[in-house]
């Protein structure tokens, strides 16, 4: 009875499964800042060399690249933004932490240029992990944030810029892989009869029956458009649909055209969706809650909490983007592979909102 019998089941366990473990973890290991931000500068410095041997690999001739901007891309904003708040934590506590805000300063040029070569959506969630963890770190420090019209401006100034300068380098080098203007084309001419399958057939618990690919075979929900790593699944040896080899340009035509929002609800129902969006925000709220009982703390002179603190910061500021970029940008940035780096993430967020108690007998 506890197996699951089709993907949005095994994704259910699944996530419990792994918001259960990470819990238990994090009550029985010690968080120190120290640790924290060793971890977190190694495994950016990781990433960033990953991303940027992915992104020569999509360049050169004759080499094959792997698109690790998916499932990585939002590891990538958890550990820098962790980083990046270790040392502001540092600062606060008195130690001075110049080189580590230098190699975050370069690390993020890097990765932003790297992820965005790969994908332009990874540079939107870069962008969004950025400000989030701007925001948190404002807010937890008590720094004055003003958002004004000059850095609104530049925000988006800098998002043009970058798009300009794949276009650019996508006409020099001869690489329409790069432009983003073949990925507008693309939604121009697909996203319209994407749409209108999904807003014609989803029902409150998936779609009409016959309306996805499968055809008689459809199950009418959980067919294989929201799934978990299909490698993960043909190695348990599940007989759930998934789409693979050959057929994934049918999955494409709702994975990679349209929003999350309407993949979830064509896959899961608008009942999938809305237990979706609830998740979201009680990740959010539970995570602002223990953030600011972790600031109360640190102001009271209690430097227990500075590693969770930091760790926080970045799992909530690569909990939010992601849910933005998946939500209402790309799905594919929190489907398959993306998944389940996307419970992760929520997973060390809630983390942080429960102990375990410890009693001797």
């Amino acid at each position: 009875m506890f197996i699951a019998q089709n993907n949005l089941q095994f994704i259910l366990e699944v996530a419990v499964i792994i918001h259960v473990g990470i819990i238990l973890l994090f009550n029985v290991v010690a968080v120190p800042l120290s640790l924290v931000m060793f971890l977190g500068t190694v495994i950016t410095v990781i990433l960033a060399l990953i991303f940027s041997f992915d992104a020569a690999f999509l360049l050169l001739p004759f080499l094959s690249h792997h698109e690790f901007t998916h499932p990585f891309g939002p590891f990538a904003v958890l550990f820098w933004v962790t980083m990046v708040a270790s040392s502001n934590l540092l600062t606060e506590a008195g130690i001075r932490s110049t080189s580590v805000k230098k190699l975050s300063l370069l690390l993020f040029f890097i990765i932003a240029i790297a992820g965005g070569l790969m994908h332009r959506s990874f540079l939107v969630l870069w962008l969004l992990g950025w400000a989030f963890g701007y925001l948190l770190m404002s807010k937890s420090f008590r720094r004055s944030t003003r958002i004004t019209k000059k850095s609104v401006l530049s925000f988006v100034l800098a998002g043009a810029g970058a798009f300009a300068l794949m276009e650019f380098l996508s006409k020099v080098l001869h690489k329409s892989v790069l432009s983003p203007m073949l990925r507008i084309t693309r939604l121009e001419e697909n996203t319209i009869p994407s749409l209108s399958l999904v807003l014609k057939n989803t029902t409150f618990w998936g779609h009409v029956q016959g309306s996805c690919y499968w055809k008689s075979a459809c199950l009418g929900g959980a067919d294989g458009y929201i799934t978990l790593p299909v490698t993960m699944i043909q190695n348990l040896g599940l007989p759930y649909h998934i789409f693979y080899g050959v057929l994934v340009v049918k999955k494409d035509y709702i994975d990679y055209m349209l929003p999350g929002i309407f993949a979830v609800a064509f896959d899961a129902g608008f009942f999938g969706l809305l237990f979706l969006l609830a998740w979201v925000m009680i990740v959010t709220f539970s995570g602002l809650r223990v953030l600011k009982k972790y600031q109360e703390q640190r102001l009271n002179g209690s430097r227990m909490y500075l590693g969770r603190e930091a760790l926080l910061i970045g799992s909530l500021a690569a909990f939010l983007s992601q849910s933005l970029v998946g939500l209402f940008i790309f799905n594919r940035s929190f489907n398959s592979s993306a998944l389940l780096t996307y419970i992760i993430i929520s997973a060390l967020v809630m983390a942080h909102t429960v102990t375990v108690k410890r009693t001797i007998q």
